[in-house]
Protein backbone atom coordinates (compact mmCIF):
# COMPACT_ATOMS: atom_id res chain seq x y z
CA UNK A 1 0.00 0.00 0.00
CA UNK A 2 2.75 2.21 0.65
CA UNK A 3 3.96 2.18 -2.99
CA UNK A 4 0.12 1.74 -4.63
CA UNK A 5 -0.33 3.47 -8.38
CA UNK A 6 -2.08 6.26 -7.97
CA UNK A 7 -3.00 9.22 -10.35
CA UNK A 8 -0.95 12.19 -10.07
CA UNK A 9 1.62 10.64 -7.72
CA UNK A 10 2.61 13.48 -4.90
CA UNK A 11 5.86 11.66 -4.67
CA UNK A 12 7.37 12.14 -8.16
CA UNK A 13 5.78 16.07 -7.84
CA UNK A 14 9.19 18.56 -8.32
CA UNK A 15 11.04 19.69 -5.38
CA UNK A 16 9.59 23.59 -5.84
CA UNK A 17 6.20 21.99 -5.48
CA UNK A 18 6.99 19.79 -2.40
CA UNK A 19 9.46 22.67 -1.10
CA UNK A 20 6.35 25.09 -1.13
CA UNK A 21 4.28 22.68 0.67
CA UNK A 22 6.74 22.03 3.19
CA UNK A 23 6.99 25.43 3.59
CA UNK A 24 3.59 26.27 4.06
CA UNK A 25 2.36 23.24 6.84
CA UNK A 26 5.66 24.84 8.34
CA UNK A 27 4.29 28.31 8.77
CA UNK A 28 1.18 26.67 9.84
CA UNK A 29 2.61 24.53 12.40
CA UNK A 30 4.76 27.58 13.48
CA UNK A 31 1.55 29.58 14.36
CA UNK A 32 0.06 26.74 16.38
CA UNK A 33 3.28 26.40 18.19
CA UNK A 34 3.25 30.35 19.02
CA UNK A 35 -0.35 29.95 20.35
CA UNK A 36 0.27 27.92 23.35
CA UNK A 37 3.16 30.41 24.62
CA UNK A 38 2.51 33.49 23.21
CA UNK A 39 -0.15 34.67 25.81
CA UNK A 40 2.40 34.18 29.01
CA UNK A 41 3.61 37.74 28.95
CA UNK A 42 0.57 39.28 28.61
CA UNK A 43 -0.91 36.63 31.71
CA UNK A 44 -0.37 39.72 34.48
CA UNK A 45 -2.42 42.47 32.11
CA UNK A 46 -5.13 39.61 31.26
CA UNK A 47 -5.54 38.66 35.11
CA UNK A 48 -5.89 42.45 36.40
CA UNK A 49 -8.34 43.81 33.37
CA UNK A 50 -10.47 40.96 33.22
CA UNK A 51 -10.89 39.78 37.08
CA UNK A 52 -9.14 36.60 36.77
CA UNK A 53 -7.77 34.34 39.42
CA UNK A 54 -4.36 33.33 38.46
CA UNK A 55 -6.28 29.47 38.91
CA UNK A 56 -8.00 31.07 35.95
CA UNK A 57 -4.99 32.02 33.96
CA UNK A 58 -2.93 28.33 34.51
CA UNK A 59 -6.51 26.77 33.36
CA UNK A 60 -6.67 28.53 30.15
CA UNK A 61 -3.10 27.24 29.43
CA UNK A 62 -3.61 23.88 30.43
CA UNK A 63 -6.69 23.27 28.87
CA UNK A 64 -5.37 24.70 25.93
CA UNK A 65 -2.48 22.53 25.54
CA UNK A 66 -4.67 19.21 26.86
CA UNK A 67 -7.58 20.10 23.72
CA UNK A 68 -4.53 20.79 21.12
CA UNK A 69 -2.94 17.03 21.44
CA UNK A 70 -6.42 15.51 21.93
CA UNK A 71 -8.30 16.62 18.61
CA UNK A 72 -5.71 16.08 15.95
CA UNK A 73 -7.80 12.22 16.35
CA UNK A 74 -10.79 13.68 15.11
CA UNK A 75 -9.27 15.64 12.57
CA UNK A 76 -6.77 12.91 11.26
CA UNK A 77 -9.76 10.46 10.79
CA UNK A 78 -11.87 12.95 8.67
CA UNK A 79 -8.74 13.91 6.79
CA UNK A 80 -8.35 9.83 6.20
CA UNK A 81 -11.62 10.42 4.23
CA UNK A 82 -12.11 14.05 2.78
CA UNK A 83 -8.31 14.94 2.19
CA UNK A 84 -6.21 17.02 4.09
CA UNK A 85 -7.57 20.37 2.22
CA UNK A 86 -10.46 20.54 3.89
CA UNK A 87 -9.13 20.11 7.02
CA UNK A 88 -6.52 22.50 7.02
CA UNK A 89 -9.15 25.05 5.93
CA UNK A 90 -11.89 24.08 8.50
CA UNK A 91 -9.12 24.16 11.27
CA UNK A 92 -7.00 27.26 10.73
CA UNK A 93 -10.64 28.88 9.79
CA UNK A 94 -11.70 27.89 14.03
CA UNK A 95 -8.54 29.26 14.85
CA UNK A 96 -9.00 32.18 13.84
CA UNK A 97 -12.77 32.79 14.84
CA UNK A 98 -11.19 31.65 18.58
CA UNK A 99 -8.68 34.14 18.06
CA UNK A 100 -10.72 36.91 17.21
CA UNK A 101 -12.98 36.32 20.02
CA UNK A 102 -10.71 36.05 22.39
CA UNK A 103 -9.53 39.40 21.12
CA UNK A 104 -13.20 41.11 22.03
CA UNK A 105 -13.61 39.03 25.31
CA UNK A 106 -14.71 41.11 28.44
CA UNK A 107 -14.82 38.07 30.98
CA UNK A 108 -12.38 35.46 31.87
CA UNK A 109 -15.04 32.81 30.95
CA UNK A 110 -15.37 33.36 26.89
CA UNK A 111 -11.54 33.41 27.26
CA UNK A 112 -10.86 30.38 28.62
CA UNK A 113 -13.88 28.66 25.77
CA UNK A 114 -12.44 30.34 22.86
CA UNK A 115 -8.85 29.39 24.31
CA UNK A 116 -9.86 25.79 23.96
CA UNK A 117 -11.87 26.49 20.20
CA UNK A 118 -8.48 28.00 19.47
CA UNK A 119 -6.70 24.98 20.24
CA UNK A 120 -9.09 22.79 18.46
CA UNK A 121 -8.46 24.93 15.53
CA UNK A 122 -4.33 24.61 15.79
CA UNK A 123 -4.52 21.56 16.19
CA UNK A 124 -4.91 19.81 12.97
CA UNK A 125 -2.05 20.66 11.60
CA UNK A 126 -0.01 18.72 14.03
CA UNK A 127 -1.48 14.98 12.84
CA UNK A 128 -1.34 16.28 9.74
CA UNK A 129 1.24 18.07 9.04
CA UNK A 130 3.28 15.11 9.27
CA UNK A 131 1.05 12.67 7.42
CA UNK A 132 1.31 15.28 3.96
CA UNK A 133 5.22 14.78 4.55
CA UNK A 134 4.64 11.41 4.44
CA UNK A 135 2.42 12.01 1.32
CA UNK A 136 4.98 13.52 -0.81
CA UNK A 137 8.40 12.28 0.48
CA UNK A 138 9.62 8.72 0.74
CA UNK A 139 10.75 6.89 3.63
CA UNK A 140 14.55 7.69 3.29
CA UNK A 141 13.65 11.14 2.96
CA UNK A 142 11.36 11.67 5.72
CA UNK A 143 13.63 11.77 8.73
CA UNK A 144 15.36 15.34 7.38
CA UNK A 145 12.09 16.66 6.17
CA UNK A 146 10.62 15.62 9.57
CA UNK A 147 13.18 17.71 11.21
CA UNK A 148 12.65 20.77 9.52
CA UNK A 149 9.07 20.89 9.56
CA UNK A 150 9.04 20.00 13.49
CA UNK A 151 11.64 22.87 13.80
CA UNK A 152 8.86 25.72 13.41
CA UNK A 153 6.75 24.74 16.04
CA UNK A 154 9.51 24.16 17.97
CA UNK A 155 10.25 28.31 17.62
CA UNK A 156 7.35 28.65 19.74
CA UNK A 157 8.35 28.28 23.31
CA UNK A 158 11.28 30.81 22.40
CA UNK A 159 9.91 33.13 20.08
CA UNK A 160 5.94 33.31 21.96
CA UNK A 161 7.61 35.30 25.11
CA UNK A 162 9.03 37.91 22.72
CA UNK A 163 6.22 38.53 19.93
CA UNK A 164 3.86 38.43 23.20
CA UNK A 165 5.95 41.10 25.38
CA UNK A 166 6.29 43.31 22.33
CA UNK A 167 3.24 43.60 21.74
CA UNK A 168 1.59 43.38 25.25
CA UNK A 169 4.38 46.73 26.01
CA UNK A 170 3.68 48.22 22.92
CA UNK A 171 -0.38 47.97 22.98
CA UNK A 172 -2.32 45.69 25.21
CA UNK A 173 -2.88 41.76 25.58
CA UNK A 174 -5.63 41.92 22.87
CA UNK A 175 -3.03 42.37 20.25
CA UNK A 176 -1.47 39.57 21.17
CA UNK A 177 -4.79 37.69 19.62
CA UNK A 178 -5.04 39.90 16.76
CA UNK A 179 -1.54 39.34 15.95
CA UNK A 180 -2.94 35.28 15.43
CA UNK A 181 -5.61 36.60 12.95
CA UNK A 182 -3.64 38.19 11.11
CA UNK A 183 -1.05 35.43 10.54
CA UNK A 184 -3.94 32.32 10.45
CA UNK A 185 -5.61 34.63 7.72
CA UNK A 186 -2.33 34.66 5.80
CA UNK A 187 -1.97 30.57 6.16
CA UNK A 188 -5.57 30.06 5.44
CA UNK A 189 -5.16 31.97 1.73
CA UNK A 190 -1.49 30.15 1.69
CA UNK A 191 -3.71 26.74 1.97
CA UNK A 192 -6.65 28.34 -0.05
CA UNK A 193 -4.54 28.92 -3.05
CA UNK A 194 -1.54 27.64 -2.92
CA UNK A 195 -1.81 24.17 -1.52
CA UNK A 196 -2.60 20.87 -3.48
CA UNK A 197 -4.07 18.11 -2.10
CA UNK A 198 -1.46 15.38 -1.41
CA UNK A 199 -4.17 12.59 -0.02
CA UNK A 200 -4.31 9.57 -2.11
CA UNK A 201 -6.88 6.64 -0.95
CA UNK A 202 -5.29 4.46 -2.56
CA UNK A 203 -2.44 4.34 0.19
CA UNK A 204 -4.93 5.34 2.95
CA UNK A 205 -5.71 2.22 5.34
CA UNK A 206 -8.17 4.09 7.08
CA UNK A 207 -9.55 4.74 3.85
CA UNK A 208 -9.96 1.37 2.33
CA UNK A 209 -11.05 -0.47 5.79
CA UNK A 210 -14.10 1.71 5.22
CA UNK A 211 -14.76 1.05 1.62
CA UNK A 212 -14.08 -2.63 2.06
CA UNK A 213 -16.76 -2.90 5.02
CA UNK A 214 -19.06 -0.73 2.89
CA UNK A 215 -18.34 -2.85 -0.65
CA UNK A 216 -19.35 -5.77 1.69
CA UNK A 217 -22.29 -4.65 2.90
CA UNK A 218 -23.49 -3.69 -0.23
CA UNK A 219 -22.25 -7.40 -2.38
CA UNK A 220 -24.44 -9.03 0.85
CA UNK A 221 -27.44 -6.68 0.28
CA UNK A 222 -27.26 -7.43 -3.33
CA UNK A 223 -26.70 -11.32 -2.87
CA UNK A 224 -29.86 -11.05 -0.43
CA UNK A 225 -32.19 -9.44 -3.27
CA UNK A 226 -31.33 -11.81 -6.04
CA UNK A 227 -31.57 -14.76 -3.57
CA UNK A 228 -35.49 -13.61 -3.04
CA UNK A 229 -35.84 -13.04 -6.52
CA UNK A 230 -35.02 -16.10 -7.75
CA UNK A 231 -36.81 -18.51 -5.06
CA UNK A 232 -40.04 -16.46 -6.81
CA UNK A 233 -39.02 -16.88 -10.42
CA UNK A 234 -38.04 -20.55 -9.95
CA UNK A 235 -39.33 -23.56 -8.38
CA UNK A 236 -37.83 -26.88 -8.20
CA UNK A 237 -36.89 -29.26 -10.99
CA UNK A 238 -32.99 -28.23 -12.28
CA UNK A 239 -33.00 -24.68 -12.23
CA UNK A 240 -33.40 -24.58 -8.13
CA UNK A 241 -30.84 -22.19 -7.02
CA UNK A 242 -29.93 -22.75 -3.65
CA UNK A 243 -28.12 -19.71 -0.95
CA UNK A 244 -25.13 -21.39 -1.26
CA UNK A 245 -24.68 -21.24 -4.91
CA UNK A 246 -25.55 -17.47 -4.91
CA UNK A 247 -22.66 -16.93 -2.45
CA UNK A 248 -20.49 -18.76 -4.64
CA UNK A 249 -21.63 -16.35 -7.97
CA UNK A 250 -21.32 -13.33 -5.97
CA UNK A 251 -20.25 -10.61 -8.47
CA UNK A 252 -16.98 -8.88 -7.81
CA UNK A 253 -17.22 -5.29 -8.01
CA UNK A 254 -15.70 -3.87 -11.25
CA UNK A 255 -12.75 -0.97 -10.54
CA UNK A 256 -14.60 1.72 -12.05
CA UNK A 257 -17.56 0.70 -9.49
CA UNK A 258 -15.61 1.75 -6.96
CA UNK A 259 -15.82 5.33 -7.41
CA UNK A 260 -19.82 5.16 -7.17
CA UNK A 261 -19.78 4.27 -3.27
CA UNK A 262 -19.01 7.56 -1.87
CA UNK A 263 -17.98 7.39 1.53
CA UNK A 264 -19.76 10.12 3.76
CA UNK A 265 -18.45 11.84 7.37
CA UNK A 266 -20.94 9.24 9.09
CA UNK A 267 -18.47 6.68 7.80
CA UNK A 268 -15.59 8.65 10.46
CA UNK A 269 -15.66 6.89 13.62
CA UNK A 270 -11.44 7.75 14.81
CA UNK A 271 -11.94 4.95 17.78
CA UNK A 272 -11.07 2.15 16.08
CA UNK A 273 -8.03 3.07 14.05
CA UNK A 274 -6.83 5.28 17.07
CA UNK A 275 -7.04 2.12 19.37
CA UNK A 276 -5.63 -0.63 16.76
CA UNK A 277 -2.16 1.89 16.72
CA UNK A 278 -2.12 2.06 20.25
CA UNK A 279 -2.54 -1.59 20.87
CA UNK A 280 0.55 -2.60 18.92
CA UNK A 281 3.15 -2.71 21.34
CA UNK A 282 6.01 -0.89 19.27
CA UNK A 283 3.53 2.12 19.13
CA UNK A 284 2.33 2.21 22.57
CA UNK A 285 5.95 1.99 24.40
CA UNK A 286 7.38 4.75 21.82
CA UNK A 287 4.23 6.71 22.32
CA UNK A 288 4.76 6.83 26.02
CA UNK A 289 8.44 7.74 25.11
CA UNK A 290 7.52 10.71 23.05
CA UNK A 291 4.66 11.98 25.12
CA UNK A 292 7.37 12.28 28.25
CA UNK A 293 10.28 14.11 26.28
CA UNK A 294 7.19 16.40 25.04
CA UNK A 295 6.35 17.28 28.24
CA UNK A 296 9.76 17.84 29.37
CA UNK A 297 10.27 20.42 26.41
CA UNK A 298 6.97 21.56 27.88
CA UNK A 299 7.77 22.15 31.24
CA UNK A 300 11.83 23.61 30.70
CA UNK A 301 10.19 26.91 29.47
CA UNK A 302 7.60 27.53 31.78
CA UNK A 303 9.49 26.91 35.08
CA UNK A 304 12.38 28.60 33.47
CA UNK A 305 10.26 31.76 32.89
CA UNK A 306 9.53 31.66 36.62
CA UNK A 307 12.89 31.18 37.57
CA UNK A 308 13.91 34.49 35.67
CA UNK A 309 11.37 36.35 37.14
CA UNK A 310 11.50 35.29 40.32
CA UNK A 311 15.34 35.68 41.29
CA UNK A 312 16.93 37.20 37.85
CA UNK A 313 14.37 39.90 38.26
CA UNK A 314 13.89 39.49 34.05
CA UNK A 315 11.02 41.01 32.61
CA UNK A 316 9.16 39.44 29.81
CA UNK A 317 11.82 40.69 27.00
CA UNK A 318 14.75 39.61 28.75
CA UNK A 319 12.99 36.28 29.84
CA UNK A 320 12.06 35.63 26.12
CA UNK A 321 15.78 36.22 24.70
CA UNK A 322 17.09 33.41 27.30
CA UNK A 323 14.31 30.98 26.08
CA UNK A 324 15.47 32.09 22.27
CA UNK A 325 18.50 29.79 23.56
CA UNK A 326 16.50 27.07 23.95
CA UNK A 327 13.95 27.64 21.01
CA UNK A 328 17.33 27.69 18.84
CA UNK A 329 18.86 24.33 20.49
CA UNK A 330 15.43 22.65 19.40
CA UNK A 331 15.58 23.83 16.06
CA UNK A 332 19.47 22.80 15.26
CA UNK A 333 18.44 19.39 16.86
CA UNK A 334 15.31 18.70 15.14
CA UNK A 335 17.15 19.70 12.28
CA UNK A 336 20.36 17.61 12.37
CA UNK A 337 18.97 15.13 14.19
CA UNK A 338 16.42 14.24 11.32
CA UNK A 339 19.64 14.43 8.78
CA UNK A 340 21.27 12.02 11.23
CA UNK A 341 18.03 10.25 11.45
CA UNK A 342 17.83 9.24 7.16
CA UNK A 343 21.96 9.00 7.20
CA UNK A 344 21.67 6.04 9.86
CA UNK A 345 18.28 4.51 8.10
CA UNK A 346 20.74 4.52 4.56
CA UNK A 347 23.80 2.70 6.42
CA UNK A 348 21.79 -0.10 7.95
CA UNK A 349 19.81 -0.68 4.86
CA UNK A 350 22.83 -1.18 2.63
CA UNK A 351 24.22 -3.33 5.47
CA UNK A 352 21.20 -5.45 5.07
CA UNK A 353 21.55 -6.16 1.72
CA UNK A 354 19.22 -2.75 0.24
CA UNK A 355 16.18 -3.87 3.28
CA UNK A 356 14.97 -1.41 5.58
CA UNK A 357 12.48 -1.24 8.11
CA UNK A 358 11.20 1.03 10.55
CA UNK A 359 13.32 0.00 13.68
CA UNK A 360 16.39 1.54 12.25
CA UNK A 361 15.78 4.91 12.32
CA UNK A 362 15.89 4.65 16.09
CA UNK A 363 19.45 3.26 16.21
CA UNK A 364 20.12 7.63 15.65
CA UNK A 365 18.79 8.56 18.94
CA UNK A 366 21.68 6.38 20.58
CA UNK A 367 24.66 9.61 20.16
CA UNK A 368 21.88 11.74 21.92
CA UNK A 369 21.34 9.31 24.34
CA UNK A 370 24.65 9.07 26.04
CA UNK A 371 24.59 13.12 26.88
CA UNK A 372 20.74 14.12 27.25
CA UNK A 373 20.89 13.06 31.15
CA UNK A 374 23.90 14.79 32.37
CA UNK A 375 22.64 18.22 30.40
CA UNK A 376 19.23 17.81 31.97
CA UNK A 377 20.84 18.17 35.12
CA UNK A 378 23.60 20.33 34.38
CA UNK A 379 20.21 22.47 33.66
CA UNK A 380 18.67 21.44 36.99
CA UNK A 381 21.55 22.65 39.27
CA UNK A 382 22.80 25.77 37.79
CA UNK A 383 19.16 27.22 37.63
CA UNK A 384 19.08 25.97 41.67
CA UNK A 385 22.38 28.07 42.14
CA UNK A 386 20.91 30.92 40.52
CA UNK A 387 24.94 30.97 38.45
CA UNK A 388 25.58 33.15 35.86
CA UNK A 389 22.94 33.56 32.89
CA UNK A 390 25.53 32.63 30.29
CA UNK A 391 25.33 29.32 31.75
CA UNK A 392 21.85 28.57 32.34
CA UNK A 393 21.39 29.75 28.55
CA UNK A 394 24.13 27.00 27.53
CA UNK A 395 22.13 24.38 29.28
CA UNK A 396 18.84 25.61 27.37
CA UNK A 397 20.28 24.75 24.20
CA UNK A 398 21.98 21.19 25.09
CA UNK A 399 18.47 20.22 26.86
CA UNK A 400 16.52 21.66 23.90
CA UNK A 401 19.25 19.67 20.85
CA UNK A 402 19.40 16.38 22.68
CA UNK A 403 15.98 15.95 23.77
CA UNK A 404 14.58 17.18 20.24
CA UNK A 405 17.17 15.19 18.23
CA UNK A 406 15.49 11.89 20.49
CA UNK A 407 12.03 13.30 19.26
CA UNK A 408 12.52 13.43 15.78
CA UNK A 409 13.31 10.37 15.71
CA UNK A 410 10.42 8.74 17.43
CA UNK A 411 8.25 10.58 15.07
CA UNK A 412 9.72 9.82 12.23
CA UNK A 413 9.37 6.00 13.54
CA UNK A 414 5.87 6.22 14.32
CA UNK A 415 5.10 7.82 10.56
CA UNK A 416 7.15 4.50 9.26
CA UNK A 417 5.65 2.28 11.32
CA UNK A 418 2.23 2.79 10.50
CA UNK A 419 2.24 2.41 6.71
CA UNK A 420 -0.79 3.45 5.06
CA UNK A 421 -2.30 5.21 8.58
CA UNK A 422 0.08 8.07 9.19
CA UNK A 423 -1.92 11.01 10.27
CA UNK A 424 -3.74 9.18 12.33
CA UNK A 425 -0.52 6.99 13.93
CA UNK A 426 0.85 11.31 14.76
CA UNK A 427 -2.98 12.05 15.98
CA UNK A 428 -2.00 9.41 18.73
CA UNK A 429 1.24 10.72 19.19
CA UNK A 430 -0.28 14.26 19.80
CA UNK A 431 -2.73 13.03 22.32
CA UNK A 432 -0.32 11.22 24.36
CA UNK A 433 1.88 14.09 24.45
CA UNK A 434 -0.90 16.55 25.26
CA UNK A 435 -2.00 14.28 27.93
CA UNK A 436 1.98 14.25 29.75
CA UNK A 437 2.25 17.96 28.97
CA UNK A 438 -1.25 19.17 30.64
CA UNK A 439 -0.01 17.08 33.84
CA UNK A 440 3.67 18.05 33.79
CA UNK A 441 1.95 22.13 33.23
CA UNK A 442 -0.23 20.80 36.53
CA UNK A 443 2.32 19.65 38.63
CA UNK A 444 5.51 21.71 37.50
CA UNK A 445 5.28 24.66 39.51
CA UNK A 446 4.23 22.87 42.83
CA UNK A 447 7.55 20.88 42.71
CA UNK A 448 9.37 23.96 41.28
CA UNK A 449 8.00 25.63 44.73
CA UNK A 450 8.59 22.26 47.05
CA UNK A 451 11.67 20.56 45.98
CA UNK A 452 13.52 23.55 43.92
CA UNK A 453 14.57 23.62 39.85
CA UNK A 454 17.61 21.33 41.15
CA UNK A 455 15.38 18.72 42.56
CA UNK A 456 12.19 19.02 40.05
CA UNK A 457 15.06 18.40 37.18
CA UNK A 458 16.65 16.10 38.47
CA UNK A 459 13.80 13.92 38.43
CA UNK A 460 13.24 14.59 35.06
CA UNK A 461 16.64 13.20 34.35
CA UNK A 462 15.78 9.94 36.06
CA UNK A 463 12.43 9.80 33.53
CA UNK A 464 15.00 10.52 30.61
CA UNK A 465 16.97 7.15 31.46
CA UNK A 466 13.43 5.40 31.88
CA UNK A 467 12.88 7.07 28.31
CA UNK A 468 15.62 6.28 26.89
CA UNK A 469 15.53 2.49 28.03
CA UNK A 470 11.94 2.21 26.41
CA UNK A 471 13.44 3.43 22.82
CA UNK A 472 15.98 0.78 23.38
CA UNK A 473 13.62 -1.76 23.67
CA UNK A 474 11.78 -0.78 20.92
CA UNK A 475 15.03 -0.51 18.56
CA UNK A 476 15.56 -4.43 19.72
CA UNK A 477 12.09 -5.96 20.24
CA UNK A 478 9.87 -3.41 17.98
CA UNK A 479 10.38 -5.53 15.06
CA UNK A 480 8.94 -8.41 16.90
CA UNK A 481 5.99 -6.91 18.25
CA UNK A 482 5.21 -5.24 14.90
CA UNK A 483 5.33 -8.10 12.63
CA UNK A 484 3.23 -10.01 15.40
CA UNK A 485 0.32 -7.35 15.67
CA UNK A 486 0.42 -7.22 11.66
CA UNK A 487 -0.33 -10.65 11.32
CA UNK A 488 -3.25 -10.35 14.31
CA UNK A 489 -4.68 -8.09 12.55
CA UNK A 490 -4.78 -9.47 9.16
CA UNK A 491 -6.11 -12.70 10.96
CA UNK A 492 -9.02 -11.11 12.19
CA UNK A 493 -9.35 -8.97 9.05
CA UNK A 494 -9.47 -12.17 6.83
CA UNK A 495 -12.02 -13.80 9.55
CA UNK A 496 -15.02 -11.14 9.22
Amino acid sequence: MEHAVVENDPRIWSNTKKTAILFIISGASMFAGLAGNIQNPANAQIQQQLHASSGDISLSLSLFILVQGMFPVIWSAISEIKGRKLVYLLSIALFIIGSAIVAVSRTIGLVIGMRIVQAAGSSAVFAIGAATLADIYESHQRGTMMGVYYSAPLLGPSLGPIFGGALTQGFSWRAVFWFLVIWGGIIFLAFLFLFKDTFRKERSVTYQNVLNSRLREQQLSEAKDESRHISKSEVGGENQTTSKDIEAQRTVIPAPAIKDVKLSMADVNPFPAYFSIVSRKNNFAVLIASGLTFAFGFSIPYTCARTLSMYYDYDALKTGLVLLSYGVGCVAGSILGGRWSDRTLARLKAANGGVSFPEMRLESTKIAMLWLPPSVIGYAWVCQERVNIAAVCVMLFLAGFLSIWIYTSTLAYIVDANTGRSSMAVAANSSFRGLFAFVAAEIAVPLQDAIGDGGLYTLWACLMVVIECIILLVLYKGRDWREASVEREKQKLDAQ
